[in-house]
């Protein structure tokens, strides 16, 4: 089961000055993000179930990294709008708190995003995104937004189980990566290589060659 992260623009509300403690959501439901995901109203109840027996909550991190954690969580729960936490940076006494803390006090730090794993989902094929029906949440971090788009896609681009295919947003970009245009992977995705060099009428068969080498998942 994959480890992934789910950015699409979520705010932490409120900050206290004194404490470091702050509020806000880390997930909102009904929201397609760039991977063509989309978590739907009680994807985490399972999840913050089990947490609730061990008496724990996810852990905070910065940026993801997990040897970087920069405070602890102490609410979380769903409502009718998504996830929403409480939290605490450990500001007095870790100098990587600090740093978070006064970068969301000025601003420059406005985003959470969760690092979760796919437990039960099902594609939409009118909205064109899978929707996520249950996850298995293991963190929130404090996240750098806008995000860069480059570093979200290579936090997602994990190994798969055998006999597992990878979602077509996670397949059209790593055809993007390898070099392929937009146009040419979703033609591939659609039609297999075959329409690809049929419908191809640049006769670039080199930069194709090399693209289809530089492919990695």
């Amino acid at each position: 089961m994959a480890n992934k992260t789910l950015t699409v623009g979520f705010k932490v509300k409120a900050i206290d000055e004194n404490t470091g403690e702050f509020s806000g959501y880390a997930s909102v439901f009904g929201v397609k993000d760039s991977y063509s995901d989309i978590v739907m109203p009680g994807a985490f109840a399972k999840s913050l179930a089990i947490w609730a027996e061990k008496d724990a909550l996810p852990a905070m991190l910065w940026q993801h990294k997990t040897d970087e954690p920069i405070g602890i969580f102490t609410k979380m729960q769903e409502d009718e709008h998504g996830l929403y936490v409480e939290g605490r940076l450990l500001k007095d006494d870790d100098p990587l708190a600090r740093r978070a803390y006064a970068h969301l006090k000025a601003g420059s730090i406005t985003g959470m995003s969760i690092g979760y794993s796919d437990v039960d989902y099902e594609y939409d094929k009118d909205k064109g995104a899978f929707q996520l029906k249950e996850v298995k949440l293991w963190e929130v971090s404090l996240v750098t937004f806008p995000a860069n788009e480059e570093a979200r896609i290579n936090n997602v681009k994990t190994l798969l189980k055998d006999g597992e295919l990878p979602k077509p947003a996670l397949v059209e970009q790593c055809l993007r990566d390898a070099g392929f245009s937009r146009t040419q992977a979703k033609t591939i995705l659609s039609g297999g290589y075959g329409a690809l060099r049929d419908a191809d009428s640049s006769g670039d068969a080199e930069s194709i060659a090399t693209a289809i080498k530089n492919l990695k998942f």
